[in-house]
């Protein structure tokens, strides 16, 4: 059962307006945890080809209130071979300010749907390890472990696991229709 989201906030399909604030918001993630595996924050122009790129078979939604922007929520293809094309890879950015307030799960909430109307069947996500409050985040989505990949990755002088959490987007179904 997802969690009751914060209603205050208008969540809505990225554009590139929403490059610089979206690249102000991943840049501390990238400098400063393991949350992302980047170790140089992109520029506001990469943001933008970002959400370009992944608009037209997925999703880019960010959070506003006041036209100030939140956070953000992406699924963006799991895997490049076609037979994945299904499947959906899914993370969410939150401000400092907007952590703990409910946005993140209106992020989720709001990207997890757009993704099922586009047919995708499956949703993953990929958490570097130790990070709770991002577990217990997809958790309350339904997501649950698929895997664990030990010492993955390596930064800011140590190694990683990085736990796979999958959740079912659609009923299993043989011969789906297209992502659209």
């Amino acid at each position: 059962m997802a969690p009751h989201p914060d209603s205050s906030a208008t969540i809505r399909s990225a554009g590139p307006a929403d490059a610089a604030p979206c690249a102000r918001i991943y840049a501390p993630y990238v400098r400063d945890t393991n949350a992302t595996f980047e170790l140089e924050p992109p520029a506001a122009a990469a943001m933008g080809e970002r959400i370009a790129a992944v608009r037209a078979s997925h999703a880019w939604l960010v959070a506003e209130r006041e036209g100030e922007v939140l956070g953000y929520a992406y699924g963006v293809p799991f895997a490049q071979r076609p037979a994945y094309r299904w499947s959906a890879e899914v993370s969410v950015y939150l401000a400092d300010g907007a952590r703990g307030s409910g946005v993140g799960s209106s992020l989720y909430a709001a990207l997890l749907e757009r993704l099922r109307e586009r047919g995708m069947q499956v949703a993953i996500a990929r958490v570097a390890q130790p990070n709770a409050a991002s577990e217990a985040l997809h958790a309350r989505f339904g997501f649950e472990r698929a895997g664990l990949l030990r010492r993955i990755g390596y930064k800011n002088g140590r190694w990683y696991d990085v736990a796979l959490l999958q959740l079912e987007l659609s009923p299993a179904g043989e011969d789906p229709a297209e992502p659209r």
